[in-house]
């Protein structure tokens, strides 16, 4: 998976080749369970996105079928995420040895929404981890199900639209065609930092 997730591009290409039409099912399972099950926050997001917006610039896949598919896949992600959350509560964290369901990941994304409210669900879908457990966490808190849908749709509109635009922006240019693994490493550090940046921070303040 990690070595899946660090040459994703070369993966990528090779199941565009292998599969042809049937990758954007593949893209839009990948997408809707990345964002939809909290038991896979280790699929990628963004550097998919990223990369698919590469892709169609090269012309490896159609533009506009990617940008409808995978919204479609991250709005009903989340969606189905909500509900699960309503549904079975708190009692998916309430073992502590879980190494799925565990406790800091509820407690981080917890007090996110402290801090930021409803527009949770629209920063983190731009945040590993947090982008999959902010609907399972507004299901258990029972945020109000039309202020769910709203964000829902707007930061599922705009993950989708910000990076796959941004791949095909700069698809075509030299450079990044030919160093599109360091990109997607790149990718997925800095989309890591704000969670890190916050973990130092609780950390510092908890010593």
């Amino acid at each position: 998976m990690i070595d899946f997730i660090l040459h994703l591009d070369v993966h990528l290409i090779s199941l565009i080749a292998t599969y042809g039409i049937w990758i954007y099912l593949i893209v839009f399972v990948v997408i809707f369970c990345e964002t939809g099950l909290v038991i896979t926050p280790f699929l990628p997001g963004d550097s998919l996105l990223f990369l698919l917006g590469a892709l169609a610039a090269q012309g490896l896949v159609d533009i506009k079928v990617i940008l409808v598919s995978t919204f479609i896949a991250a709005f009903l992600g989340d969606t189905v995420n909500y509900h699960i959350g309503k549904i079975l509560g708190a009692k998916a964290f309430s073992s502590d040895t879980s190494r799925i369901f565990k406790k800091k990941y509820l407690t981080q994304t917890q007090d996110f929404y402290k801090l930021h409210g409803n527009k949770t669900i629209i920063i983190a879908r731009f945040m590993p981890i947090v982008r999959t457990f902010a609907p399972f966490v507004a299901g258990i808190g029972k945020m109000p199900y039309r202020n769910f849908m709203t964000y829902n749709a707007l930061g599922g509109a705009l993950w989708v639209a910000i990076f796959t635009a941004g791949g095909f922006m700069f698809g075509n240019i030299p450079f990044i065609k030919k160093n599109l693994t360091l990109l997607v490493l790149s990718i997925i550090i800095l989309s890591l930092l704000p969670a890190l940046i916050e973990y130092l921070r609780q950390r510092s303040k908890n010593s």
